[in-house]
């Protein structure tokens, strides 16, 4: 406990609880815990330990007397040496005690907590949030993403879970695989970086750096950098594709990289960027290969780019954009 106790004792504090404290005592142990957030923390903890140690303290009921003639009656005792019993000890003695061996017991729960328990990072904002993990990797969340993790990686493997989207730095340790369980995907990794993004039963796995191995449903692929797999849970089939552009990290960059991007590669991330609804009239568009980068553009002005390199129509119907 770390709150300003300058002007406070537990002594006063347990004077307190027991109701032995006068009029202007209890003005000033109360104005102490009301003077801030910390204060009030420290004497609520404070409060919830000596109230379990007032039960524990009840129900035990130490026979002091009765120890006492068993012991006389097991030793011999000299004339001229007398061996004074040990005086009872009070009520607030034996509360100290007790709330000695809880507060050892309750120290000892957040220690192992804290090696032994796991961490839940939890990204409800509209920007990336990154964090480093226990082993010196780290993991950007994209919005509306989880990862759950121990706080101590023991064991032959560092095992967390993912939901949501996020972008991984693993730092390589060759007798310590990284595994991400996602749903019925499994990632698998020594050092590298990549991005993971399940979305409706759909698993993205994409490599920027290094060598991945993803697992779904018995079926298992290496990716290497600038490759991608989309696990589907309704599918056994793992199918890598080469990555054409960096569209995968926009929630990171802010950057749409296009780099001989399909176009209706380039729409779908349009759609999920802008909130948009785009799509795309005649099959022959769809593949239409585009290499560009769009930073800070709105909308309408991407569509302009795309209208003047392919020469295609844009027309508005409602909320609904067709490409033609």
């Amino acid at each position: 406990m770390s709150a300003d106790k300058e002007h406070i004792t537990d002594d006063a504090l347990v004077k307190y609880l027991l109701g032995e404290t006068n009029a202007a005592e209890n003005r000033e142990t109360e104005q102490w815990i009301n003077e801030n957030d910390a204060n009030r923390k420290y004497y609520a903890d404070f409060k919830l330990i000596w109230q379990e140690s007032e039960r524990i303290a009840a129900n035990s009921n130490p026979d002091e007397d009765g120890a006492w003639l068993r012991l006389q009656n097991r030793i011999s005792i000299n004339n001229d040496q007398q061996i004074q019993p040990i005086k009872s000890a009070s009520k607030f003695t034996w509360l100290k005690i007790a709330a000695s061996i809880l507060l050892i017991s309750v120290i000892g729960y957040f220690a192992f907590d804290q090696f032994f328990g796991t961490e839940l990072i939890s990204n409800s904002s509209t920007v990336a949030l990154t964090k480093g993990l226990p082993d010196g990797s780290s993991v950007t969340l994209n919005s509306n993403s989880q990862l759950s993790y121990p706080n101590h990686f023991s064991g032959g493997q560092r095992l967390v879970e993912l939901n949501g989207e996020g972008f991984f730095k693993i730092t390589p340790d060759k007798t310590k695989p990284f595994i991400i369980k996602i749903n019925a995907v499994t990632v698998t990794v020594v050092g590298t970086s990549f991005n993971v993004k399940n979305v409706k039963g759909k698993t993205e796995v994409t490599v920027e750096t290094g060598i991945v191995k993803v697992n779904s449903h018995g079926k298992q692929v290496l990716l290497h950098p600038g490759q991608k797999v989309i696990a589907d849970e309704g599918l056994s089939n793992l199918t890598v594709q080469e990555t054409r552009g960096s569209l995968y990290n926009y929630y990171i960059t802010k950057a749409l990289i296009c780099d001989r991007t399909p176009l209706y590669e380039l729409v779908d991330k349009l759609n999920q960027v802008y909130g948009s609804h785009i799509q795309i009239a005649g099959k022959q568009l769809h593949n239409l290969p585009i290499t560009t980068t769009f930073k800070g553009q709105t909308l309408q002005q991407v569509l302009n780019v795309i209208a003047e390199t392919f020469k295609i129509k844009i027309e508005s119907k409602g909320n609904l954009i067709l490409l033609k």
